[in-house]
């Protein structure tokens, strides 16, 4: 069981995939840290030694930002686009899309999974 950054790593993924289980690794950062470490991408977790864990969380904790970090420079960002009150800023506030989606439909991810529908337009009147 491997543990890097925080995380547990699967130990049945291959390397190349569990190590993108770390929030800031993705795939081309994956491999291009196990070719540096002179790792087999298609090993399995639980085949690695210690030291090729220990060599991995070197290489990764020497050169980027994971995690905490960088879930915190993330938020630090969008607070300050909300601080200064451009409009990306206020798009996250109103919590809708902010990279120029649609709105009319597909939103549903950002504006959680709301099917507002419209009948006639009219209330039937009930008489009693």
């Amino acid at each position: 069981m491997a543990r890097i950054a925080g995380v547990t790593l699967p130990n049945n993924k291959q390397i190349v995939i569990g190590v993108t289980y770390i929030f800031g690794v993705g795939d081309s950062v994956a491999k291009r840290i196990l070719k540096q470490a002179n790792i087999d991408e298609s090993i399995r977790v639980k085949d690695l030694t210690e030291e090729q864990v220990g060599l991995i969380r070197e290489i990764l904790e020497k050169n980027f930002r994971l995690e905490g970090d960088l879930r915190r420079d993330v938020m630090s960002n969008i607070k300050r686009l909300k601080d200064i009150g451009s409009y990306r800023g206020i798009r996250h506030m109103k919590k809708l899309p902010v990279r120029g989606q649609r709105t009319k439909t597909n939103s549903r991810t950002v504006r959680g999974n709301v099917r507002k529908t419209m009948g006639s337009g009219r209330r039937v009147l009930t008489k009693t």
